[in-house]
């Protein structure tokens, strides 16, 4: 049995992460949860799976959750101080990191420093800090373990698999809400037609990045940590079923696919029970019914946050850095209602070309850079 911690358990990731653990009672020991403001779901999360830590992120929900949960049965931990210190609690096997956004690379970080393996969601963490991270994996002996979907998928295509062999990384997508519309209409795009994805039910972040497809490019640079894979050997195409979660292509043609209904629960299941695929009730594809599968290139003059994430990881250093932070302060942005679709990737290319750029990224440099970026963000928008 695992001991398990899950870092965002009241997201999308996170409650689907506990539907895992709830079917799959005698592969874990749940021991701690986290969330950022939602303290309510969170104390419901734990009364019904008695973790020994429960975290909110959110220093002025502490009280409340005290007043429902008490702390005779739980050590409550609080602030990012609490989540910081229960990423490092080696008390747990693995850590699944259901954060969101760029405040999750210090906990990923952190887990691996303590010989935690991650079950990682979190794209931001590879983004932002790829170089170090690989370095730390290597230093503690411990593992990272994709939850996304599409690197869940090259990470079972590769099992066993050369990786000299390799001719290209195939990553699919489904193009999001606006793979047919026209591109005249983009300036015009509301909050409400961006968070309706065609296939997936994810939390609003990611919906968002997956309407202007900078969720691919955070891929792509994902994919490179990852799987040590070089960036001229990683496409993207465009996939409208969401059946094929990626492929890869071999030197002699051949090409691998992982193939699945397109729910979150597999991917999830396979990071936290590796290497043992275990039935997961109701996820049976049928191919005959899905008859038909399509391919289309990606269009990178609609969707120029692909690019920009292609650039990013091309330059290396600080560009990669910028690209995300901005891009989660942007979309912060656009769901608050502050700013128009389109500055979302306008503004990353503005930024990207305007910082101070850094060869050589370490954690203050990083630290730096989030600052710098939300003072240019505030001044520009006039927050």
């Amino acid at each position: 049995m695992k001991n398990i911690i899950i870092l965002g358990s009241t997201g999308s990731i996170g409650t689907q992460a506990l539907e895992v653990v709830n079917n799959l009672k005698e592969e874990f020991n749940l021991i701690g949860i986290s969330a950022n403001t939602n303290f309510n779901l969170l104390a419901q999360q734990a009364k019904k799976y008695n973790p020994k830590y429960v975290c909110i992120s959110d220093e002025n929900h502490r009280k409340s959750l005290i007043e429902i949960l008490g702390t005779n049965n739980y050590q409550i931990l609080s602030g990012r101080s609490g989540l910081l210190e229960l990423s490092k609690n080696n008390e747990s096997d693995i850590i699944l990191n259901a954060l969101v956004g760029s405040e999750g690379m210090e906990p990923t970080i952190n887990a691996i420093k303590s010989g935690i393996n991650v079950a990682l969601s979190n794209k931001e963490s590879l983004v932002m800090a790829g170089e170090i991270i690989k370095q730390e994996l290597k230093n503690n002996n411990v593992s990272l373990y994709p939850v996304d979907s599409e690197h869940s998928a090259i990470w079972q295509c590769l099992k066993g698999e050369n990786l000299s062999q390799i001719n290209k990384i195939i990553l699919t997508g489904s193009g999001g809400p606006f793979r047919t519309k026209d591109i005249n209409e983009f300036e015009n795009i509301t909050k409400g037609e961006a968070l309706k994805h065609p296939n997936w039910s994810m939390g609003n972040k990611i919906t968002i990045d997956s309407s202007t497809m900078m969720n691919k490019g955070l891929e792509v640079i994902e994919a490179h940590w990852l799987f040590n894979i070089p960036v001229d050997k990683i496409s993207i195409v465009i996939h409208p079923e969401s059946i094929i979660h990626s492929m890869v292509e071999f030197a002699d043609g051949s090409i691998k696919a992982q193939l699945g209904i397109p729910s979150m629960k597999i991917p999830i299941q396979y990071a936290l029970t590796y290497p043992k695929h275990l039935p997961l009730s109701g996820m049976t594809l049928d191919l005959v019914k899905v008859k038909t599968l399509n391919f289309e290139e990606p269009n990178l003059v609609k969707f120029k946050c692909i690019d920009l994430a292609y650039q990013s990881i091309d330059k290396g250093g600080s560009w990669p850095v910028i690209l995300n932070i901005s891009n989660d302060i942007l979309v912060r942005k656009f769901l608050n209602n502050k700013i128009n679709y389109l500055d979302i990737p306008n503004t990353i290319e503005e930024i990207l070309n305007k910082h101070e750029f850094i060869n050589q990224i370490n954690l203050d440099d990083i630290n730096y850079l989030m600052d710098w970026t939300k003072k240019y963000m505030e001044q520009k928008f006039n927050d």
